[in-house]
């Protein structure tokens, strides 16, 4: 479990929610907005799962209306307006166009992009009345880069850029930044599971450890990217001195395309 640390506590006196906060890059930046300062909430599905958290968990399935504004308001009842959104919640299979159910499409998009929508909703009202915001969005290389048998999963991180191009360009004028933090592969469980569901795929004898070695010896820095590196962004992007880099979409890769 991630320890906070005494760190530069610029966020004291804001409150954060982070969708997926109980794992990856959610628990990550939830971890880490805490350390400086910030009331935080997590909303997750794994909740009462988890150990001991500097922050409040909330049960939450974004896919479903009434959990996402039940969430916000129990966060908000608890710690007060929201002035930090991290949509982090996010799933991914591994299926071309070819065979690719409704079902499944729709649950991906509506966890990646649909959760992200509702979540931004309930949340920016309040922001823009307060004249003070964050909607940091967790997307990822596939945004913009293709991967064949992803179909799902690249149209919600794309259709993701464009909600936060919307959100920030409705937030400017009210002090309200939205941005899109787009990583390659990270250490988490998603990495391990994908590759896990990839070897299996191929039936080449090949392992999940086999295919994440691949993909660190191809990456230009020979290593893959660490959950804390996205946090210590997103953190960044919290601060006064960001408000300017709203709308963009800022790749964390170490050269990677992908």
């Amino acid at each position: 479990m991630p320890q906070t640390q005494t760190q530069d506590r610029f966020l004291t006196g804001r409150t954060a929610f982070v969708s997926g906060g109980l794992s990856g890059m959610g628990l990550s930046i939830a971890t880490r907005l805490a350390a400086h300062g910030a009331r935080v909430a997590v909303g997750s599905r794994r909740v009462g799962q988890e150990d001991e958290l500097p922050f409040l968990a909330v049960p939450l399935d974004v896919q479903d209306s009434v959990q996402v504004t039940r969430a916000i308001a129990t966060a908000e009842d608890e710690l007060g307006p929201i002035d930090i959104l991290i949509n982090a919640a996010g799933i991914t299979t591994e299926q071309g166009v070819v065979g690719h159910s409704d079902e499944l499409w729709q649950r991906v998009i509506e966890t990646n992009l649909t959760g992200a929508f509702r979540l931004t909703r309930a949340v920016l009202p309040g922001m823009i009345a307060r004249k003070w915001g964050r909607v940091i969005n967790i997307g990822s290389t596939a945004a913009t880069v293709g991967w064949a048998d992803n179909p799902a999963y690249c149209a919600s991180k794309a259709g993701l850029l464009g909600l936060t191009r919307c959100v920030a360009l409705e937030g400017a004028a009210h002090g309200v930044g939205c941005t899109m933090i787009s990583p390659t592969w990270v250490e988490t469980d998603m990495l391990h599971s994908d590759t896990a569901e990839i070897a299996e795929r191929e039936g080449k004898g090949r392992t999940s450890a086999d295919l994440i070695r691949e993909i660190r010896d191809e990456n230009p820095q020979k290593r893959i990217i660490q959950p804390d590196e996205v946090a210590a962004l997103a953190a960044f992007l919290c601060r006064d001195e960001a408000l300017g880099l709203s709308m963009d979409n800022i790749q964390v890769t170490g050269g990677a395309l992908w």
